[in-house]
C-alpha cells in the first residue's frame, strides 16, 4: 500500500526501491562481510538504568556468542579504543602516535601532539548515543555474521515495555495523547495522535518518524528471518508472511502498517543523506580501514568510497536544511533536546532482555545516532583538511561499524519488502 507514496516532498518509494535493491544493497552487503565491519565490540552486561529488571530471555536463540579474542584480526584489537592510555603519557614514543593514527583515521598519523589533543576532546558534546566503554573488561567482540538479527521468540510484556518506554517517554509526546494501537488507547483510530503529530514542529515530527521507521525495520527483519522449523536435526529460517501481515497489513493494523513502512523509507533517506555528507572524512589519504591486512584494507577502502559516491549520486536526497532553521537560540535548545532524547533511547537498549535483540538494538541506535551526528556536523565536515588530523569532526571505529551496519539493516528491510510483495502477490 505504500507504492506511489511520496516520502518527503521530493522522493517516492519506487525511486528508493530501484536505487537500493539493484545498485546499493549488493555492494553494501559485500562490504559488511569484510573483517573491518563484521566485528563489533559491545558490552551486553550493562544493567538497565531505568528499572530493576534482571529477567533475561531464556530462549537459546536469544544468546550471543562472543568471539575469542584471538579470532579478531590484530589490527582491530589494537585499534578498538580511540584514546590509548599510552597516548596520555608525554614520554611515549612517536611511533605509538603513528600506530594509533594508522588504526583510526580520526587520529593524527604524524605527531604525538595530535594524539594528545584528541585525548582532551570531549566526545559527549556531539554524541547522540550513550556509547559503551569498550575498554571495560565486560566489553566483548561479536562477529555480526555469526549472530544475525532474526526472530528469537522474545516478545510479550517485556518487549512491549521497551518500545512503550521509547515512544511514551522519548518521542516528545504528551501522556494524554495515545499512540495508535497502543495499550489502553482511546478508540479513535489514532486521530488524536495524528492531529498532535501534525501540530508539532518538523524536528519533533521527524524524531517520531525515525523511531517508528527503526521499529518497522526491526519488525521486517524478524518477519523475514522467522524460525519456520525447529527439530532436533535442523533449524530452518525464512520469511513468515502471516507475521509480516500482522505487523503491516493495512486492514489488520487499522491503517497503521503503511504509515510504518513510509517511516521506514524516511529513515532510509536520512541515513543515506548522512552517508553522502560524510564522504570527505573517508576520502582523506590518511584514513584507513585498518585490520592489519594491507591489501584487504586498501580494497575495502576502495569499496567503501564507491558506496559513498553512489550514495551521493542519489538524485532525490532528503533536504535536512529545514531542521533547526528558526531562531538560533530556540534552534540550539531544540537540537540539544533532540540529542538528549535520542541518547536516552540508546540507554534503554541496555534494558532489552534478549541479548541478541540487545546487540542489534544497540548497534542500530548507535548507527542512527552517528548518522544524526554527521547531519548536524555539516560545517565541521566541510572544514576537514585533505591531509592531517580532523580536529573538528571525528568518528571512532565503533561509530563507523555501527553506521554502515545500521544502514545495512535498513537497506535489507527495503530489499525484503520486495520479497514480501512478491510472496503476497503469489497468494492472491
Amino acid at each position: 500500500q505504500v507504492t506511489g507514496h511520496k516520502i518527503d516532498c521530493t522522493c517516492d518509494v519506487e525511486t528508493i526501491d530501484a536505487f537500493n535493491n539493484y545498485k546499493l544493497f549488493p555492494r553494501l552487503n559485500q562490504l559488511l562481510e569484510s573483517d573491518y565491519f563484521r566485528y563489533y565490540k559491545v558490552n551486553l552486561k550493562k544493567p538497565c538504568p531505568f528499572w530493576n529488571d534482571n529477567s533475561h530471555c531464556g530462549i537459546r536463540d536469544c544468546a550471543v556468542n562472543p568471539c575469542p579474542s584471538e579470532e579478531v584480526p590484530d589490527g582491530i584489537r589494537a585499534g578498538s579504543y580511540k584514546y590509548s592510555e599510552a597516548a596520555n603519557n608525554l614520554a611515549e614514543e612517536c611511533e605509538e602516535a603513528k600506530r594509533l593514527g594508522a588504526v583510526d583515521g580520526s587520529l593524527s598519523e604524524e605527531t604525538q601532539q595530535a594524539v594528545l589533543q584528541w585525548t582532551q576532546h570531549d566526545d559527549s558534546s556531539d554524541s547522540f548515543c550513550e556509547a559503551d566503554d569498550i575498554s571495560s573488561p565486560e566489553a566483548e567482540y561479536v562477529d555480526l555474521l555469526l549472530n544475525p538479527e532474526r526472530y528469537t521468540g522474545y516478545k510479550g510484556p517485556d518487549a512491549w515495555k521497551i518500545w512503550n518506554s521509547i515512544y511514551e517517554e522519548n518521542c516528545f509526546k504528551p501522556q494524554n495523547v495515545k499512540r495508535p494501537l497502543a495499550s489502553g488507547r482511546a478508540d479513535d483510530e489514532g486521530h488524536a495522535f495524528y492531529k498532535w503529530l501534525k501540530g508539532v514542529c518538523v524536528e519533533k515530527r521527524a524524531f517520531y518518524k525515525l523511531i517508528s521507521g527503526l521499529h518497522a525495520s526491526i519488525n521486517i527483519h524478524l518477519s523475514a528471518r522467522y524460525l519456520l522449523q525447529d527439530t532436533w536435526s535442523e533449524k530452518k529460517w525464512g520469511p513468515n508472511v502471516t507475521e509480516f501481515q500482522q505487523r503491516f497489513d493495512e486492514v489488520l493494523t487499522r491503517g497503521e502498517g503503511p504509515r510504518r513502512l513510509k517511516n521506514l523509507y524516511f529513515l532510509y533517506l536520512i541515513e543515506l543523506r548522512a552517508l553522502s555528507k560524510v564522504l570527505p572524512f573517508f576520502e582523506r589519504p590518511t584514513f584507513q580501514l585498518y585490520t592489519g591486512n594491507p591489501s584487504q584494507d586498501m580494497e575495502m577502502k576502495s569499496q567503501l568510497l564507491e558506496i559513498l559516491h553512489l550514495a551521493k549520486s542519489f538524485p532525490l536526497h532528503f533536504d535536512e536544511n529545514s531542521f533547526f532553521a528558526g531562531n538560533p537560540e530556540e534552534a540550539a535548545k531544540l537540537k540539544e533536546e533532540f540529542r538528549l532524547h535520542f541518547k536516552n533511547i540508546s540507554k534503554i537498549m541496555d534494558c532489552v532482555g534478549c541479548f541478541k535483540c540487545r546487540l542489534w538494538g544497540k548497534l542500530q541506535t548507535q548507527g542512527l545516532g552517528t548518522a544524526l551526528k554527521i547531519l548536524f556536523s555539516e560545517k565541521l565536515i566541510e572544514k576537514i583538511p585533505e591531509s592531517g588530523p580532523s580536529y573538528g569532526f571525528q568518528l571512532t571505529r565503533q561509530e563507523i561499524v555501527a553506521l554502515f551496519n545500521a544502514f545495512g539493516r535498513v537497506s535489507t528491510s527495503v530489499r525484503e519488502l520486495e520479497n514480501f510483495r512478491n510472496l503476497l502477490g503469489k497468494m492472491q
